[in-house]
């Protein structure tokens, strides 16, 4: 089986986690692929695949050497976004894409003048969706590059130390790190294969929380509520229109943070609203989180009860404050890439990747390109020509490492 075969295998399944559910895996289904994966890591002989019991696959290719090489590895997540439907995958390939618009179905297509990632696959031969579904490079890209990089390992074309495996389940509602066993999987270091256009090598992401906010109204009939009635829904208007305008998501970008409202829902008597909090300077970061709960504090004294009940929860952090002091497999990475005949090329991640939370964990984790676009969507798809390239990239980090 080849790359193109394994990705199209892996997007037939439908693997989408479930931010409503608290268990782990979020569904049942994300184990379909995680068992496909045990086995098929088991006939290219890797004996110790294993999948644990919250869904997270590990496997060994052990050192065939006897120096003292560092033990690396490589991880790719599993599931698909909530956010477009994720069953029924039906791709399409385009070969030697020339640049024109593409027709998905007879409602959606894409036009190079709105979709600018377009640009960087030119020639290549790319992988589509049907308009109805996302398609799943985000992050099964990941996911076959591993398992085809695997494939070559295996046959040991050279010498090398102890490369480890992970695919973890739930990466994308914030999971993906939670019960990743950094008992089991030794790699001194390791990269996240969850990047986009290929050659990029990304080691800052954002700092992030979540804010679920609580409004208590006070319920009187319309008829008589003057000076009496408190509406929660206006509390929450209130609260909204009180946070800094151009820290709306939709006037930013770069290095600009921003706070997401991502849910409203209420009544008069509650009201409930949730914000995703994103900064990559730790100090800007919390300055907004101050905000929230400056605002909170001046409605309560305003209303004088506990009209709003606010809750912060930090998710993850910028990987880059531990990474800038052994910038090691950063370096690596790069001369990889330069080695493939492409010029390295970083930005920060407007997001994050379960490497942020690893690096955290204990495992120095950047995340490099592979080959896929406009995630989460309908509109997302991926490059073969850039799929293939991430296989060579991290077969040329396992040489670079090994020397």
């Amino acid at each position: 089986m080849n790359l193109v075969e394994r990705f199209l295998k892996y997007v037939s399944i439908d693997t989408q986690s479930d931010p409503t559910v608290e268990t782990c895996p979020s569904t049942l289904k994300q184990k379909n692929l995680g068992e496909i994966l045990v086995n098929e890591l088991k006939e290219m002989g890797v004996e110790n695949a294993f999948m644990d019991e919250h869904g997270y696959v590990y496997g060994l290719i052990k050192s065939n050497s006897k120096k003292d090489i560092t033990p690396i590895g490589f991880i790719a997540h599993m599931d698909t976004s909530p956010d477009a439907p994720g069953d029924n995958v039906s791709p399409r390939i385009i070969k030697d894409y020339d640049g024109s618009p593409i027709i998905l179905n007879e409602k959606l297509s894409m036009d190079p003048t709105h979709f600018e990632a377009l640009k960087y696959v030119i020639g290549d031969d790319i992988i589509v969706t049907d308009g109805n579904t996302l398609l799943g490079a985000d992050d099964k890209a990941g996911v076959a590059e591993i398992m085809t990089m695997v494939d070559i390992m295996t046959k040991a074309p050279f010498e090398h130390g102890d490369i480890y495996i992970g695919f973890t389940p739930d990466e994308e509602i914030g999971r993906g790190a939670d019960l990743f066993n950094l008992d089991w999987f030794k790699a001194k270091f390791a990269y996240t294969m969850d990047g986009s256009l290929i050659g990029g090598i990304e080691f800052e992401n954002f700092n992030a929380a979540s804010a679920t906010i609580d409004f208590v109204g006070k319920s009187i009939h319309p008829g008589s509520a003057k000076n009496k009635l408190v509406n929660a829904m206006h509390i929450a208007f209130e609260f909204h229109q009180m946070l800094p305008v151009f820290q709306n998501p939709a006037y930013t970008e770069g290095y600009e943070g921003f706070n997401h409202l991502s849910q409203i829902n209420g009544s008069v008597e509650h009201a409930h609203m949730h914000y995703i909090i994103r900064n990559h300077h730790m100090t800007k970061f919390n300055e907004q989180k101050e905000d929230f709960k400056a605002i909170t504090k001046y409605l309560n004294e305003k209303y004088g009860y506990e009209a709003v009940k606010l809750n912060i929860t930090d998710s993850y952090f910028n990987m880059y404050e531990i990474l800038k002091n052994d910038m090691m497999p950063v370096e690596l990475a790069k001369k990889a890439i330069a080695n493939n005949g492409l010029i390295p090329h970083s930005e920060a991640i407007r997001g994050g990747t379960d490497g942020a939370r690893l690096t955290f964990m204990g495992l120095p984790c950047p995340n490099l390109g592979t080959g896929g676009f406009n995630f989460h969507g309908r509109y997302e798809f991926a490059s073969i020509n850039q799929m293939e390239t991430a296989v060579d990239i991290m077969v040329e980090i396992i040489k670079l490492n090994s020397k």
